[in-house]
């Protein structure tokens, strides 16, 4: 979940951008429609309408969600559509793609081409390539900064990040291509840096690192000055350098998009609650590190709601991951520990938490448990003559 919000956050810089600024004044209001009338279907490029059509593209879509496109004058439908098909798209994605980015039409073909040829360095055929660009158009279809873009894949390969990583960070966190090759050169070298002043191995430090990256691309986005801020926090709080790795192994380095602020915040209404000394809370902050990444407000409606269900203060305190879950997991759990005659306030939390495979793994051994008799026929018995 926090890798989906972090990815909608992006903003995403696509080639149409550029064709914006010089659009007409009245483009973005006419944007805004759900409907075309005779009156704006006139101003249309009727030669981009018909070989949209020719490519069984729905205009109604395009109308309805990019509809400036449509009033460009110099488009190239063909030029793009045929660089899909060389790919091996076929008509019904090919039409996909252009109805849900129809900012591609504004692309230079020359762009799109040398974007085909960059995206070939870390996919392993044209098939994925096309499979890639179906699920993400926009991102595909983002040509600007591509020497950069070219500099930073080669960045990585040497890094050691496999293609397949490299790939899925093109799809879901284009923005780290844009960035200078210079900045993100620069925060590698702090990540690394930062590691071994924790007291991490010289040994370990790759390892951790690629590990760190492939699970968190977005860290390359922040700023040296707020990383180390972030650690000097913790610091203070009382968190060995040991603590602070653990926090950052568990979670994957979005403890860097926090502030000092939001932590402290997170940390006294915590304290406030489970009435517990500076050790205490500590401890309870290791076991689930999320208590410092939830905000304050998303903390007490998942306490409040484990509350209504029965569930004392006490035993939050004892299993502090079961805040990892929302209100609805919550009561969906609990519904079905309930359905085997399990009261899960009269006894520990440790069923109820965890991911949704460990769950399903403890509610098995369970009604495993219930349906098992207690005395077996099959049995041999110990008889003594």
């Amino acid at each position: 979940m926090l890798w989906k919000l972090l990815i909608r956050s992006q903003p995403c810089r696509l080639c149409s951008f550029r064709k914006m600024l010089s659009a007409p004044k009245y483009r973005p209001f006419l944007a805004c429609f759900t409907y075309t009338n005779d009156h704006q279907s006139n101003k249309e490029n009727k030669r981009t309408v018909e070989k949209l059509y020719k490519f069984s593209v729905d205009i109604r879509k395009i109308r309805r969600l990019k509809g400036w496109v449509l009033f460009e004058d110099e488009t190239y439908v063909e030029e793009i559509a045929n660089v899909l098909q060389q790919l091996g798209a076929n008509e019904t994605a090919v039409a996909s793609i252009l109805e849900r980015c129809p900012e591609a039409i504004v692309c230079s073909p020359t762009a799109v081409n040398t974007q085909r040829e960059l995206w070939q360095l870390v996919c392993k055929n044209e098939q994925e390539l096309v499979k890639l660009i179906e699920q993400f158009p926009e991102s595909f279809f983002t040509v600007t900064d591509q020497e950069t873009q070219k500099l930073n894949i080669q960045f990585f390969q040497e890094l050691g990040l496999k293609n397949v990583v490299i790939s899925r960070f093109l799809t879901t966190a284009s923005n780290i291509f844009h960035n200078p090759i210079e900045k993100n050169k620069q925060m590698i070298s702090i990540l690394q840096e930062s590691y071994l002043n924790l007291g991490g191995s010289e040994a370990n430090v790759k390892v951790w690192l690629l590990k760190l990256l492939s699970q968190n691309p977005f860290i390359l986005l922040n700023s040296s000055a707020a990383i180390k801020e972030t650690l000097e926090f913790l610091q203070e709080q009382g968190f060995t350098n040991f603590d602070i790795l653990q926090l950052l192994s568990k979670l994957k380095g979005f403890l860097f998009h926090l502030c000092p602020r939001s932590i402290q915040n997170s940390i006294s209404f915590s304290k406030n609650v489970f009435k517990c000394t500076d050790h205490d809370l500590k401890q309870l902050v290791l076991k689930c590190p999320a208590i410092l990444y939830y905000s304050v407000p998303v903390l007490e409606e998942r306490i409040q709601g484990l509350l209504k269900e029965g569930i004392s203060i006490a035993q939050i305190k004892e299993t502090p991951m079961v805040l990892e879950l929302t209100p609805q997991i919550v009561q969906y759990r609990i519904k079905k520990l309930n359905s085997l005659g399990y009261r899960i306030k009269d006894g520990h939390l440790v069923n109820l938490s965890g991911t949704k495979k460990e769950f399903e793994a403890n509610f098995g051994k369970i009604q495993a448990k219930k349906g098992r008799p207690l005395f077996n026929p099959v049995a041999p018995l110990n008889i003594e003559e």
